[in-house]
Order: C-alpha cells, then sequence, then structure tokens
C-alpha cells in the first residue's frame, strides 16, 4: 500500500481533477498490471471511490484526512458489530447452560456452565478466584469500584503480585475521571496492576487463567444474573475478545491530557464535527447548519482548540477516541 506509483497517480489525480485514470496513467506509462495495482491501492486506502471501472469518466478524488477519518470510523464499526455478536453468543449461552449441559451434551469435565443468580454465590466464586488463580486475571469494568470494596481488591492485587500473577484491568475513561476511583486507579498501578482506559468498555468481565470466566447474561445491565463458565474451550472465546478490546485501548498515564473531559463542546460544534468525520464538506455543512461558510470554519476550529488539535484530521482522530462519533455518544446528544 502506498507505492511510489500510486502516490504519483494521486498526485496527478488532484492536479488534473478533470482527467481520467487511464489518461494520468498513461502519462505517467504505467503498464497496464501497474496501473490496475494502482487502482485497488488507491481504492482500498479510501482516496478515490471504491470500484472506479477502467475506462470510466474522471474518478472521484478523497482528500487525505477525510479517506483516514472514513478508515477510523468503519474500523469503530467493526467493534461494534463484534461487541453485538458478543451479545449474541451470551444469549446462547444461557441456553446452553439450561437443557443441553444437564442432558450431557457436552462433557463436563471440558466446559461447564452455570447461571448464578445469587449475588452470594458470586462473591464466594470470586473468592475461590482469588486463592486459585496461578497465573493471570483480566478484568473489564464499565463504571466505578464500589467504595467498600476498594481496599480488599488491592489486598488481592498485592497478595497475586507476591504469587507473581499478572493482573490486568480495564475501565472506561468515564469511570477513571471520578477523583476516588483516579485515586483507586493510582494505587492498583502501583501495585503492579496494567490498567487501560478505553472511551467504550463492553461489559463487565472476570477471566482467570483462559479456565474461568465470569460475566452478566445481559451486557447492558450489569446486575442481571452472571455467567460461570469453566474450561479453556469456551474461556479462549473470551480471552480473544478481551485481547481485542485491551489492544485499542489507551495505557493508563499515557492518555492525552487535551483528550479528557470534552464535554464543553456545543451542539452546534457536535454536529459539525460529525459532519465533517462522515467526510461532508464545508459548503453542505454551512448549508445542513443554515450558517455561512465563515461561521463553519469558525465552528471547526473551536472544537480544534477544544480538543487540543492541530489540524482537523487530529480532531477527528481525538474525537473518535473520545466516542464522540460512535452512536452511544450521539444518544447523549453529539
Amino acid at each position: 500500500m502506498g507505492g511510489d506509483q500510486a502516490l504519483a497517480v494521486y498526485q496527478e489525480l488532484r492536479i488534473h481533477p478533470d482527467a481520467t485514470f487511464d489518461e494520468v496513467a498513461d502519462r505517467l506509462e504505467l503498464s497496464a498490471e501497474e496501473r490496475e495495482r494502482c487502482r485497488g491501492e488507491l481504492a482500498a486506502l479510501g482516496l478515490t471511490e471504491a470500484g472506479e471501472p477502467a475506462g470510466s469518466g474522471a474518478p472521484a478524488v478523497v482528500d487525505p484526512d477525510v479517506a483516514l477519518l472514513r478508515l477510523l470510523r468503519r474500523e469503530r464499526d467493526r467493534l461494534q458489530e463484534r461487541l453485538a455478536a458478543t451479545s449474541r453468543t451470551h444469549t446462547a449461552l444461557e441456553a446452553l447452560a439450561g437443557p443441553f449441559l444437564q442432558a450431557g451434551a457436552t462433557p463436563r469435565a471440558e466446559v461447564e456452565v452455570e447461571i448464578v443468580d445469587a449475588p452470594d454465590r458470586v462473591l464466594k466464586s470470586l473468592a475461590e478466584l482469588a486463592e486459585s488463580v496461578r497465573t493471570a486475571a483480566h478484568f473489564m469494568h464499565t463504571g466505578s469500584v464500589r467504595r467498600e470494596e476498594m481496599g480488599g481488591e488491592l489486598d488481592r492485587d498485592r497478595r497475586w503480585a507476591e504469587r507473581g500473577v499478572r493482573v490486568r484491568a480495564m475501565y472506561s475513561r468515564r469511570a477513571a475521571s471520578v477523583p476516588e476511583m483516579a485515586q483507586h486507579l493510582e494505587e492498583r498501578a502501583a501495585v503492579g496492576v496494567e490498567i487501560r482506559l478505553s472511551s467504550v468498555v463492553p461489559m463487565n468481565m472476570v477471566l482467570a487463567d483462559e479456565n474461568f470466566a465470569m460475566l452478566p447474561t445481559d451486557p447492558y445491565e450489569p446486575s442481571s444474573p452472571s455467567i460461570l463458565a469453566r474450561g479453556p474451550g469456551l474461556v479462549r472465546s473470551y480471552v480473544a475478545l478481551y485481547e481485542y478490546c485491551w489492544t485499542a485501548a489507551a495505557p493508563y498515564g499515557q492518555e492525552d491530557p487535551a483528550e479528557k473531559g470534552c464535554d464543553g463542546l456545543s451542539e452546534q460544534q457536535r454536529t459539525a464535527l460529525l459532519m465533517l468525520a462522515s467526510g461532508i464538506k464545508d459548503e453542505q455543512i454551512a448549508r445542513n447548519l443554515g450558517v455561512s461558510l465563515r461561521t463553519v470554519s469558525r465552528l471547526l476550529s473551536e472544537v480544534m482548540q477544544e480538543l487540543g488539535a492541530a489540524s482537523r484530521f487530529e480532531a477527528g482522530v481525538k474525537a473518535a477516541r473520545l466516542g464522540l462519533l460512535d452512536s452511544e455518544g450521539n444518544d447523549r446528544g453529539l
């Protein structure tokens, strides 16, 4: 991707917007194989509209910042599809935990699943886990830890640290912005817990040794009954999901301060940001908002300043990281 020939073609198309792809390729003396490779590279990068047939008119050339923002949105959509698939898996697990497992359809030595709705049973399972985990424990939290649980969590972290257990914990940025939670995270990190923050944490989850998983039957209702799953054949799937979310999250202490607390955007600024991220030109943004081009320029400059961004593209990247472009953000009025 991004070879010298593709770059040369792209530059020519921008300089000569009325030229066809083949006219530019002829001017650069590209072979049939080279021009098809360049056509595919530019389409894959989103720098030209995909599916441009050979011999057609001038292709639609896309600005680099718009193309990159579109790639970011597609990646975000793929993550949302993955989370939706996980939700469907929970429904299947609940069915499997009923008559099918009881009938012996799955060997209990390999996979054990049960639905637990008693809080004391959940706490007992966590206590047993604290003593039995050998190599690694991974946590995913959608909200803050209750004050009365913080001390016990730190004591458990210290015991695990002494035994050489690797502990990872993922929290939402919103939860980490609470002063008491921020102090707790700092104390956990000092003990050796690896912590990351994300704009979107899909569900509460506990994983251990690739052999134990605890998660809610309904990812959108943390108080719903819990699924307790044992056996690597099933738990590894949840570990893979955790690793995917972990990779997308930001290491604790390394977040850009300019990305925090960016709720100061006005409704008009947020709308302009969303339209910009969707690839809409300034002229269309102005028509949609019923304002002048000068006002649109001012709005986007204010958005860049609020997000601490030096360019529109950087503003789009930071907005994506903060979740300002996702459907959840839109539901909050973004």
